[in-house]
């Protein structure tokens, strides 16, 4: 991509994401979001309906009237977005592809935690880690996150959750919230995110496009594994492949809300199709 194409890209979407941010995102993720407890801010007189607890008894001794702690949130944290950049993410309609999708969703993500004065960072996952960016505050940093969510070109093309999971672990000490943002094609991350949950406040956001799950009947069609690159004939108007489409289906979303409701997980599934901001919202006002 020419660099004067990639600015202009980096450009609309910082004007979308950032007017979603403010205008409809930042209040709902602070409330769902919480600091690391409360830090002393002050001392006031005491007025009527105060929590006698509160109560600074030093200075109310020495000024000769009842004075209270005012106490304010500590709200710095740091946010991680574990990004899957593997082929499966390229999967989509032609208006957007699951990728898209994921750009704009970090850009909202991240926009919300600069208006909380939070630090951003992310990982890039396939089957190993792509790139790492720490976490760090600041517009630049931002921009720099969001040329990379639109530019990035992986190595690999296969997905392990579960490697990028022991990752986070090990390199960010400081408890964090961490979205990881993935199809969750690949499943076999139990453990990890039970562990990671322990030591991080866990959020998974599923990105997925509906068409991956059901195909319509047209004929008989090659596909092709993104991951694997293998291709395979596929009668679309077999009954037999359609109710196998179904049951998969079924299964695979089954398996994952078991994994995320085991591992104390907050879940939410983002239709590539219709958008973020629904779910996105419903997610921050339940943990709110």
């Amino acid at each position: 991509m020419e660099a004067a194409e990639l600015l202009k890209k980096v450009r609309k979407i910082e004007i979308k994401t950032r007017g979603l941010s403010s205008q409809i995102f930042s209040g709902e993720y602070h409330s769902a979001f919480k600091g690391r407890g409360m830090a002393f801010s002050e001392v006031r007189e005491y007025t009527p309906g105060d929590d006698v607890r509160t109560i600074d008894w030093n200075v109310t001794a020495r000024l000769r009237s009842p004075y209270v702690k005012v106490f304010e949130e500590e709200r710095e944290l740091n946010v991680m977005l574990l990004v899957d950049v593997s082929a499966s993410e390229n999967f989509g309609t032609r208006a957007q592809t699951k990728k898209d999708l994921i750009t704009e969703l970090c850009a909202v993500l991240a926009f919300s935690a600069a208006t909380n004065n939070d630090k951003i960072g992310v990982i890039f996952f396939s089957n190993t880690i792509e790139k790492f960016i720490p976490p760090k505050k600041g517009k630049t940093h931002i921009l720099r996150i969001i040329r990379e969510l639109i530019g990035f070109k992986p190595q690999n093309k296969g997905t392990d959750i579960a490697m990028a999971l022991k990752y986070l672990t090990s390199v960010i000490k400081k408890k964090s919230i961490a979205f990881v943002v993935s199809d969750f094609i690949d499943t076999n991350f139990d453990d990890a995110i039970k562990i990671a949950n322990k030591k991080h406040d866990m959020v998974a956001l599923r990105i997925y496009d509906k068409t991956e799950h059901h195909i319509p009947k047209i004929g008989l069609i090659k596909l092709k594994d993104q991951e694997t690159g293998k291709l395979l004939w596929v009668d679309t108007n077999s009954p037999a492949f359609q109710q196998q489409q179904k049951i998969q289906y079924a299964k695979n979303e089954a398996r994952l809300k078991d994994v995320f409701s085991r591992a104390g997980v907050d879940y939410t599934q983002i239709n590539a199709q219709e958008g973020y901001i629904k779910p996105l919202m419903t997610l921050f006002k339940r943990r709110a």
